[in-house]
Order: structure tokens, then sequence, then C-alpha cells
């Protein structure tokens, strides 16, 4: 039944034509209220209305308007109304429903006028040709009160119709802000795509520059002892396939994001501060000395603080082996506030320069640094970079976090 209304909704002329054909066998069955011409015009009537039903949806200003000719028509000949006439109150619904403004304005003045038209053509006392009386005689009450009841249905009608347009124009309202929310749908997917793709650069930038610099400078000092110790040269070539190992599956974690959701259960969690220790112990065998202190009460964090922290620590060391010096050293201190979480890292290296600082350097974009403030800026912290007094450099980033219970 559902599938023969849609299919009914999307061929309206096939259930106009089932109407049509029952309004059209009323019509011409047999009546001797009619006699010659006025016979033949009421047949034809009977053809014209339930024709113009077949196309009324199609053309509905049209055929509304010859429907209130052929009315008005049928008054000016003394053609008696026939069963067929019931279209007419179709019509009225019509116009309200699928005609322009003028047609339902139309439609709502024509059924308002059928009643006294009809009332005054034949059942006013009036008569025909013949001089011979049409329809009883009524007084001015009875004829008021007559004429309301044969408007009615036309008013009725039009009135349903009116209702139709309404709810047709809330349905596709509600298709318009479904579809626009859609849209709206799509377009944030399309943001967080962008988002998640820049949280992966960052990401690689991070796990590369740190593991690659680290592997670098294993090499470099591989190759400097290799002839007068074969053992340290063994060790640091040791370091090297380890550090390129957890690169390789950092890597093919983050990029793991790009595949379908099924593997999601396959990816690594994220690193946090618990792993500063194996990073500290990583970056002094790469050869930079790192005091770590800790302060306060250690808590577990969000995962997206523990992220930042674990980042920002790993870039900022990676900076320090980059542009430090041969001889620096680097200091890192975490401390666990009530409501705020501090991050320290400094260095007595040979600092930066203001072109490195504001524009990367020549030797990258400054993606570091912008990197740490747009994690930092995710988590609503803040973050103060820039030249250590003495000499070095100096990153402070403070967290914010829940009171702690």
């Amino acid at each position: 039944m559902h599938r023969l209304n849609a299919w009914l909704r999307r061929h309206p002329m096939v259930a106009d034509s089932a109407w049509a054909l029952l309004v059209l066998l009323l019509g011409l069955l047999p009546d001797d209220s009619e006699h010659g011409w006025r016979l033949v015009v009421r047949y034809l009537i009977a053809v014209a209305v339930p024709l113009l039903m077949v196309f009324r949806r199609r053309n509905p200003d049209l055929t509304l308007a010859l429907a209130v000719a052929l009315g008005l028509g049928q008054i000016a000949l003394n053609v008696n109304p026939a069963a067929s006439s019931i279209g007419y109150l179709v019509f009225a619904y019509t116009g309200a429903a699928f005609g322009s403004t003028w047609a339902s304005r139309l439609a709502l003045g024509a059924g308002l006028a059928a009643g006294p038209l009809t009332l005054w053509r034949f059942a006013d006392g009036s008569v025909d040709d013949q001089g011979e009386p049409i329809g009883p005689h009524y007084n001015v009450m009875q004829s008021l009160l007559l004429a309301t009841l044969m408007s009615t249905p036309f008013v009725l009608c039009w009135a349903w119709g009116r209702l139709t347009r309404v709810r047709r124009a809330y349905l596709v309202e509600l298709e318009d802000r479904a579809a626009r929310l859609e849209r709206e749908r799509d377009a944030q997917a399309k943001v967080a795509v962008a988002a998640e793709r820049a949280r992966i650069a960052r990401e690689l930038h991070d796990v590369v520059a740190h593991n690659v610099s680290v592997m670098i400078v294993q090499a470099d000092g591989a190759a400097y002892v290799l002839d007068n110790s074969p053992q340290q040269a063994k060790e640091a070539l040791g370091t090297i396939a380890s550090t390129g190992r957890q690169a390789l599956v950092e890597m093919r974690r983050l990029l793991g994001v790009l595949r379908t959701a099924g593997t999601a259960e396959e990816y690594m969690p994220q690193p946090g501060v618990e792993e500063l220790p194996e990073l500290l112990d990583q970056v002094r065998t790469a050869g930079l000395p790192v005091d770590f202190t800790a302060s306060g009460d250690a808590r577990e964090l969000p995962r997206g603080v523990e992220l930042t922290v674990y980042r920002i620590v790993q870039e900022a060391l990676t900076n320090v082996r980059k542009h430090g010096g041969p001889d620096a050293r680097a200091k890192v201190a975490v401390d666990f506030g009530e409501r705020e979480l501090a991050v320290l890292i400094e260095d007595d290296g040979r600092g930066t320069t203001s072109e490195q600082l504001t524009g990367g350097g020549t030797d990258g974009l400054g993606h570091g640094l912008i990197g740490m403030r747009e994690r930092v800026g995710m988590v609503s912290g803040s973050l103060d970079v820039g030249p250590r007094p003495g000499g070095g450099f100096r990153i402070r980033a403070v967290l914010p976090l829940k009171a702690a219970k």
C-alpha cells in the first residue's frame, strides 16, 4: 500500500483520471429534467468537467478559469445541475492548493457566489422560456440560509486546499532545511578532515624532526669513532636502528588515521608525560645532556594535555640539538600545579636569531614553534618563547588543569 501511494503521488494524473471517470459516469446517467438542446449542453458539461479534472494539477490556473466559465455558462443557459457538478468542488480545492494567488482568490469568490447564483437561477421562483416556474420561492431569511448552505461545500473545499498548500510548503521547508543541514554537516566534515590533516602534519614533523636528528647525530658520531672505537660505533649504529624503528612505528600510527575505521584498534596509544624519561634518555644517548625535574602532585592528565607536553619537550630538545651548538646543555622542568601544568625547557646554547624565531630561518619555516603554539592553543594554554637571560633559549608552556579533588 505504501508503494502504491508513493507511485500515485509520482503520477497524479492517474488518480485524477480515475476520479474523473467516476464523475463522467455520474454525469452521463439518464435525466428527464432536460430536453432538446439543454440536454445536449448538459451532456457536454458532463464530459467537459471530468476532462478538466484530468489536467487540473498540470494547469491549475487554466482549468480553474475554464471551470468557472463553464459554471457561469450553465447558469446563463438554465441548464439544471447534474451529478457531474460535484466536479466544481474539486476545482475549488485545486485553485487553493495548486493555483497562483489570483486563482486561489478566484476559487474562493466563485465558491462564495455559487450558492446565491444557483439559488437565484434555479430555486427562487424563476421561470423557464415557456413561463413555467423552475423552482420554489423562498423568503429572504430562507434564501440567505439556503445560499449559505449551498456555498459551504465550496468554501470547505477551498479551505482544505489552503491547508494542503500550507502543509506542502512546510514539508518543502523541512526538506530544504534538511538539505541545508546536510550541506553544513558535509562542510563541517571537510573542516574536520582539514584540521585532522594539519594535526597529522604537525605530528609527522615532530616525529621526523626528532628521530632523524637523533639518527644524524649518532651517524656522525659513529663515523668519527669508527676507526678508534669500533664498539662505540656499533652502539651508535644500534641506536640509529632503534630510533629508525621507533620513527617508522609512529609514522605508521599517524598515517593509519587515513585508513578505514576498522583498523583503529591496531593504533598505538599517544605518548604522554610518562614517556618523557624514555625521550630524555634517547636525547642523552644522542649526545645532548639534559636535566629533568618534576614537582608537584603528579596525576593523570587529559590525553590532549599529555600529548601536548610530550610534543613540546620533544620539539624543544630537537631545536636545541639543531641550533644550540656542540656544548649546549638543556633542562626540562615539569610542575604539577593545583590548576595548571607548567613546562619549562631551557638551554645554555647559542640561542637563536630573530629571523629564526619569526620566520624559521633558512632551515625551515618555523613549523616547530608554530606547532607548539597550535598545540597549546588547542588546550587553551599559553606559550612563552624567546632568548634566555645569559644566553641560550627558553620555552615555557602553561596548560590549564581541573582543580584537584
